[in-house]
């Protein structure tokens, strides 16, 4: 498993909505059953001793658990099947480095994210750390693309983002221009990472994807929301250009049936060919 097959790179990013739970509810079976070579986790909200052990270590992964300081909030992990030469948890923030929302890791070429983005509430100290989340995660992915051109290496951020970037990304989009995930100000940061003079990163599945509705990845668990398709598409794969360019196929991964889900997340799966 040294190597990715034939040159492809598989990578998929859930939002767990806890792994305990989910791994009661059926996320195990479909991790033996993934041809991912990397996985991204987000809201994994457990620390690693916590985890049972077939999600905690499973065999033939190599997995880093970065669990939030405040018990049972956040968390994200990054699982590959290549053992990785650097793994860095956190982007150098005094605020959010203990808060289990960012950890990358030094793959062949490439350097590969797992972020879970504050999801915010109009009016409430939530919106303001997400604000203040946002101003310094790009300056940083700006220094992040920055560094990974002088080192020749392309650079993938994938999770959660909390943020529906166009009317397409929301099925009831005209409902939500003030709500938290839909804001003028939170589409227009994300508008930002994704302009080549700013941030110069590419929204990966849209490029892939660019004249369709969604695909959605969140469904809230409230009413009808998944049966309807009435859902949000806030889940990413943000890369470099170089790297975007050799996306070929995108999945996102919905459950056949309500009761299948085993979180209100549904994988997103972008296959890269080397």
């Amino acid at each position: 498993m040294g190597r990715y097959r034939a040159r492809v790179l598989t990578v998929t990013s859930v939002n767990v909505n806890g792994l305990r739970a989910a791994a009661k509810k059926g996320f195990v079976e479909w991790l033996a059953g993934t041809s991912a070579d990397v996985l991204c986790l987000q809201e994994v909200r457990a620390e690693a001793k916590q985890l049972p052990d077939e999600v905690r270590a499973p065999e033939g992964w190599f997995v880093t658990h970065a669990p939030a300081a405040a018990k049972g909030r956040a968390g994200v992990s990054l699982y590959s099947r290549r053992e990785p030469d650097a793994v860095r948890i956190g982007f150098g923030s005094t605020e959010f480095d203990a808060s289990g929302r960012y950890v990358e890791a030094d793959l062949p070429g490439v350097t590969i994210a797992s972020l879970y983005l504050p999801s915010g509430e109009v009016g409430t100290p939530r919106q303001d750390e997400k604000d203040r989340f946002m101003t310094e995660f790009l300056a940083y992915l700006k220094d992040l693309r920055e560094r990974a051109a002088a080192d020749g290496r392309e650079v993938l951020v994938c999770g959660d983002w909390n943020i529906a970037h166009q009317q397409a990304d929301l099925k009831n989009w005209r409902s939500n221009t003030k709500s938290s995930g839909f804001l003028p100000v939170e589409r227009d940061w994300l508008t930002q990472v994704l302009t080549p003079e700013a941030g110069g990163y590419v929204d990966v599945v849209r490029g892939l994807h660019p004249d369709v509705a969604g695909p959605y990845t969140w469904w809230s668990y409230r009413g009808r929301a998944f049966d309807n398709d009435s859902g949000w598409r806030i889940d990413y794969h943000v890369s470099t250009p170089g790297l975007a360019a050799k996306a070929v196929k995108a999945t996102v991964e919905r459950a056949a049936t309500h009761p299948e889900r085993w979180s209100d997340h549904a994988p997103v799966t972008v296959v890269y060919d080397l």
